[in-house]
């Protein structure tokens, strides 16, 4: 898809629009009910239907494709950074009515970030074409890792501060407790960081993990730099709401490693097949229509797989809750 600079400024300038707004109407610190992170995620989700529908009107069938497909691969990506959402956010006990916040800063400092990601892994595209074989090999990986990782069920996990935030803590030190939305604060005679600062740049920066597993994954379906964008951008965007929305759902989706890993291996597999074939090989390659199916269909039967999962444990610990309990009265009786 051809895309003029014009376009390119059109876009980014709608984008912190929409940003702005978000920001503006939810200025004031508080508690976000499921009601309103079901409105909002509604809105962000028909915002990139609006968008991928503007595509295929202006560009075709192929860049509107390959825009849902990268964004609902990001999308399901993006549901696990919430796991460790939920771990930063109880490592800095935040205040409940400060995480929309937190969360609006962060995901922000990680749109940023990713975009020079973005913009690295064109220009390494553009420039060497066997970089497809690396992609698809990682990604292969990334897929095992998570399998061992959703067999090993390390359910005590903690969140571990990385380098680059403990770099930061110790230059500039961090005040012992937050100060409304504060981001830094006088103490002594210094100026030091608040605790809000350093939860917003952890998301920020814990973000950039995912992203070396996300953007290969969306560049094996399209190396559109300007749909691999977008796609990351409305993903992003509307994470926050769904952090509210489905916070509490997330220890029901036991299974969601296991279809992340299968559609991380598929992309793998696609982008091995596209190297081989732009190196002369005559294989068959993925078209768009059919990464969309089987994304698709591994996320419904992932979900309806751990709902269904989720449910038989619960019965099971109320089972044996009730075996406990008549136990201990027997004893006592």
């Amino acid at each position: 898809m051809d895309v003029s600079l014009t376009l390119w400024v059109l876009t980014i300038v709608g984008l912190a629009t929409l940003i702005a707004v978000d920001f503006f109407i939810g200025r004031k610190p508080h508690d976000v009910s499921i009601k309103e992170a079901g409105i909002w995620t509604i809105v962000w989700i028909a915002l990139a239907g609006l968008f991928g529908l503007g595509l295929l009107v202006l560009g075709g069938g192929r860049p509107a494709g390959e825009f849902f497909a990268g964004f609902i691969t990001e999308k399901s990506l993006s549901v696990d950074n919430l796991f460790v959402f939920v771990l930063i956010m109880a490592k800095f006990a935040v205040p409940s009515r400060y995480q929309q916040r937190v969360l609006l800063v962060g995901v922000l400092i990680a749109l940023v970030l990713r975009a020079a990601f973005i913009a690295a892994g064109a220009a390494i595209i553009s420039s060497f074409s066997w970089v497809f074989y690396l992609f698809g090999a990682f990604l292969i990986w990334t897929a095992w890792k998570l399998i061992r990782e959703a067999r090993d069920d390390q359910e005590d996990e903690e969140y571990e501060e990385n380098r680059l935030l403990k770099a930061a803590e110790r230059r500039f030190g961090v005040a012992d407790r937050y100060h409304g939305t504060k981001l830094w604060i006088r103490a002594n005679g210094k100026r030091v960081m608040t605790p809000m600062l350093v939860v917003m740049l952890a998301i920020g920066t814990t973000d950039v993990l995912f992203a070396l597993d996300s953007i290969p994954a969306i560049f094996g379906l399209t190396q559109d730099p300007y749909i691999v964008f977008t796609a990351n951008a409305f993903a992003l965007m509307g994470l926050r709401q769904l952090y509210f929305l489905i916070g509490g759902l997330l220890k029901q989706l036991v299974h969601l490693s296991y279809g992340l890993s299968i559609i991380l291996g598929f992309i793998g597999v696609k982008l091995v097949l596209h190297a081989l074939h732009e190196s002369g090989v005559h294989v068959p390659e993925i078209s768009i229509p059919v990464s969309l199916g089987v994304i698709c269909a591994v996320l419904i039967v992932t979900t309806v797989t751990s709902l269904v999962a989720a449910r038989r444990q619960d019965a099971a610990e109320r089972e044996r809750r009730g075996a406990d309990s008549a136990a201990k009265d027997g004893v006592e009786a």
